[in-house]
């Protein structure tokens, strides 16, 4: 290395193989330049769900959590983008659950009155007779609702033969309404699921209930992978598979993402995704839980509509403890569909007049039913308005009178 002195400045002339080694000194450039990367802007797991042309099965645990974590202005706010993009804003489809079988359950679900483990002061009772089940389907479609849901209170259905037979019936009745059949009726096999099929079953409710890590903590005496296996099984015999939760059993926001990822990672989304709000049923351990924190069921619902958009979401139990507000938050969110009527299988329910009235005020109308319902005559086509939906209803009455 040599110093030299000029009458303009002071220098230091480098060799070429020493060069190499030193940083540059000066500003001015000399040879080739160095380009620096370009760094490359990640695209949030939010915006990825606004993007997406159509559902995908290939979540992450992290994108959801990421998701769900998102500010809650902003998460209802991409929520409503998304549903407006796969489903007609505004429209909401009522269902009707009725318990077809009520309680003398053996499984141990912690926050179940049908249980036999638990005192719950509810009496085991046998199936109800068909025609009372279609009677029951016959006054929900008079008020609007256009599927019309079973539940039996029982583990599976093995040995149950002329249960299966009269379920069948009533699958096929509510069908020839022009309405939407729905049963759950705890596990069943590939071939019980065919013969649902063959009777023109619409969907099969079975829920995962929770995150697959914190299910054992709300029951034992049936397995997450068993859940999964009917889901499996019902999907195969080609009927809609209707799989959600339960918020409120003492989780945590983890085990919302967890049963979220459930879902949205099955090898195709479930046709409905009920999201139910704990009951606490006196006598249950989980009798005296405490009420979930709003804000979560909100989150759960936004989640859920970014990662599965073509879902239809069932705001289900516990929604007569929301104000009309919060309800409408949940409709804004993702929600477009509730339970409605006299009952939900052992707990209280908004009636269908309440909901009419609401619904009115909001602006919003009853959804065309999603299906291969026949629509042979006008009475299978859905009403314009809840307020026709009222107007047939009373009509009715005052004929019957």
């Amino acid at each position: 290395m040599t110093l030299f002195v000029s009458s303009s400045r002071l220098g230091v002339r480098l060799s070429r193989s020493t060069a190499a080694l030193r940083p540059r000194l000066f500003s001015t450039v000399h040879g080739d330049p160095i380009i620096a990367p370009i760094p490359t802007t990640r695209i949030s797991a939010v915006q990825q769900a606004l993007n997406a042309p159509g559902p995908r099965t290939g979540w992450t645990k992290d994108e959801i959590a990421e998701i769900y974590n998102t500010p809650l202005f902003e998460l209802q706010y991409a929520a409503a983008t998304v549903h407006r993009r796969f489903h007609a804003p505004g429209a909401i489809q009522l269902c009707t659950l009725m318990n077809i079988k009520t309680g003398g359950c053996s499984e141990d679900c912690s926050y179940c009155a049908q249980s036999t483990r638990y005192n719950t002061g509810l009496k085991a009772e046998k199936m109800a007779n068909v025609e009372s089940v279609l009677e029951a389907a016959r006054i929900a479609k008079a008020n609007g609702s256009s599927r019309f849901c079973m539940g039996a209170a029982w583990r599976d259905m093995r040995g149950r033969k002329t249960s299966l037979k009269n379920i069948k019936a009533m699958v096929e009745g509510v069908r020839e309404m022009g309405m939407e059949a729905c049963v759950t009726l705890g596990m069943i096999d590939a071939s019980q699921a065919q013969e649902l099929k063959n009777a023109g079953l619409t969907a099969y409710n079975h829920n995962v209930d929770t995150s697959r890590e914190y299910y054992p903590n709300v029951i034992t005496t049936r397995s997450y992978d068993e859940r999964l296996a009917t889901i499996d099984n019902v999907r195969k015999a080609g009927i809609n598979v209707c799989s959600g939760g339960i918020l409120g059993l003492g989780e945590e926001p983890k085990d919302h993402i967890g049963m979220i990822f459930t879902v949205a990672t099955m090898p195709s989304h479930p046709e409905s995704f009920p999201v139910n709000a704990l009951v606490p049923i006196k006598g249950t351990p989980l009798g005296e839980s405490k009420p979930l924190p709003f804000d979560a069921i909100v989150r759960t619902i936004a989640t859920a509509r970014l990662v599965i958009p073509k879902t239809i979401i069932r705001l289900a139990a516990g929604r007569n403890t929301m104000t009309e507000e919060q309800q409408m938050l949940c409709f804004t969110s993702g929600a477009n569909a509730v339970f409605t009527g006299e009952k939900m299988l052992t707990t209280d329910c908004n009636g269908w007049d309440e909901d009419k009235e609401m619904f009115e005020r909001w602006g919003l109308r009853p959804m065309a039913s999603q299906h291969d319902v026949p629509t042979s005559n006008l009475e299978n086509v859905a009403p314009n308005s809840f307020q026709d939906i009222r107007k047939t209803t009373q009509e009715g009455a005052r004929a019957a009178a």
